[in-house]
C-alpha cells in the first residue's frame, strides 16, 4: 500500500517521510520530480537546525504575512513599505494582477509612486469576478485619498486588458488621469518575466488609456 501523501506504486526508497518531503517539493512551481528528489536529498545532508530553519521560516511566513490594509500587497506589518514610505508619491497608483508584478516593477526603478495588487483578473471562464479582486478598495483609495493618476499595469493579456477596461468605467466618475503601460511589453506576456529595462521603458512611456 502507497504511503499516504506519496502517489500509488512510488514509494521512496529512503522511506515514507523522504516521500512525503519530495511530493510536497514537487507541488511547487518549476519544480519537477528530479529536482524534488534534489532539494530532498539536501535537506537529508544538512545539520537538523540548518533544515529547522527553512521550516521555521515558512511557517513565520504564514502566520506573520497578510495583505496592506491600502494596497493589498503582502507585508508582516500594517502598511506595507512602499504605503508607508513619505518619498513615494502617494497621488500616483499603479495597479497590478499580483504581488510578484509589484517586485518586478521595483526592480525597474522608474516608478515612485504607489501600488493596488487586485489579487488576479477578472477571468469569467475562471469563475473569477469583479467581487473576488480588490477592486472594492481600490475605489475607496481614489475616493478618499485624493489620487491623481491611475497606470494600468495589468498583464498585457486578455483578462488583464478585460480588466483594466472595467476598471477605467468605474474610475470615469473621478477625475482621476488613467494611463496604461506603454505596449513595450509583448502582448500575450506577464509582467513577471520582462527585464527591467523593459519594464523601465514600459514605465516612462505610459499611455493615456
Amino acid at each position: 500500500m502507497a504511503s499516504r501523501g506519496v502517489p500509488s506504486g512510488d514509494e521512496h526508497p529512503f522511506g515514507p517521510a523522504v516521500g512525503r518531503l519530495v511530493q510536497q517539493f514537487s507541488t511547487l512551481p518549476g519544480i519537477g520530480r528530479k529536482t524534488a528528489e534534489r532539494l530532498a536529498n539536501h535537506i537529508l545532508s544538512v545539520p537538523e537546525a540548518e533544515a529547522l530553519q527553512l521550516a521555521h521560516a515558512i511557517r513565520d511566513v504564514k502566520e506573520s504575512v497578510h495583505r496592506c490594509r491600502q494596497c493589498a500587497n503582502l507585508t508582516d506589518q500594517e502598511l506595507c513599505t512602499i504605503c508607508s514610505d513619505s518619498r513615494r508619491d502617494q497621488k500616483i497608483v499603479c495597479i497590478v494582477e499580483q504581488p510578484r508584478d509589484v517586485t518586478a516593477l521595483e526592480a525597474s526603478g522608474a516608478f515612485h509612486g504607489t501600488y493596488h495588487v487586485l489579487g488576479g483578473s477578472i477571468s469569467p471562464l475562471d469563475g473569477v469576478g469583479p467581487d473576488d479582486l480588490t477592486i472594492g478598495l481600490l475605489m475607496q483609495r481614489v475616493r478618499k485619498n485624493g489620487v491623481k493618476e491611475v497606470v494600468m499595469a495589468t498583464n498585457p493579456t486578455l483578462d488583464g486588458d478585460g480588466t483594466s477596461l472595467f476598471i477605467a468605467n468605474l474610475l470615469q466618475e473621478f477625475p482621476v488621469t488613467i494611463t496604461r503601460l506603454a505596449r513595450g511589453i509583448p502582448t500575450g506576456s506577464v509582467l513577471e518575466f520582462a527585464n527591467k529595462e523593459m519594464l523601465a521603458d514600459a514605465l516612462q512611456g505610459r499611455q493615456a488609456f
